[in-house]
């Protein structure tokens, strides 16, 4: 597990899209495509993967996932909520985003909030995300490597790999449990029913 801050590295985890990035003027399809492609390309497993496509955003409008767009633009609270959709269906169902996000959009759309401080309490608490997780990975990989027995050194680098992935995905469905079961708790409140 020596190359694993390669691996980190290689990751570009710190990738997000900030306010900066987006442009103060609305933005045609095409254009949110290649903001996107341009932002997040090195952060793509495969190259011939697609970041964002016609069809995704034209899915998220049907799917009400972001609220309606005008004259064919999308403006910047439309960007905003793509890229947390972005982030989000690394994990989720489309369904637990549309329940997430149904709140933020009819907030939008009443001029009852400010997304884009919202999106920035979002990017702060990314940067030290980040920071917990390389740590945590160091901590898993000295437990990983302690988990290996004398009869097993043959097969070392193996074994550890594969009780790292096994470890980093266990990991991974714990934090998305606990984020459905808060989605759960969403539709439970919204539909005004008490949970047992």
């Amino acid at each position: 597990m020596e190359n694993i801050k390669q691996i980190l590295d290689s990751l570009s985890l710190e990738t997000n899209l900030t306010l900066d990035d987006i442009p103060n003027i609305d933005l045609y399809m095409d254009q949110v495509i290649q903001l996107f492609e341009n932002k997040f390309n090195e952060s793509k497993r495969n190259q011939e993967d697609k970041i964002l496509t016609k069809t995704m955003i034209n899915n998220y409008a049907k799917g009400k996932l972001i609220f309606p767009i005008q004259n064919k633009k999308y403006s910047k609270e439309h960007l905003i909520l793509m890229s947390l959709i972005y982030q989000l269906k690394g994990a989720l169902s489309i369904n637990d985003i549309k329940v997430t996000l149904s709140g933020m959009n009819k907030k939008i759309i009443n001029d009852e909030m400010d997304l884009a401080s919202f999106y920035m309490s979002y990017l702060h608490l990314t940067v030290q995300n980040i920071a917990d997780f390389k740590e945590d990975i160091e901590k898993r990989v000295t437990a990983v490597m302690e988990e290996i027995t004398e009869d097993q050194k043959e097969d070392a680098a193996y074994l550890e790999r594969v009780l790292m992935i096994s470890s980093l995905v266990h990991m991974s469905n714990l934090y998305r449990k606990a984020a459905e079961k808060l989605i759960d708790e969403m539709v439970v409140e919204k539909e005004g029913k008490r949970q047992k």
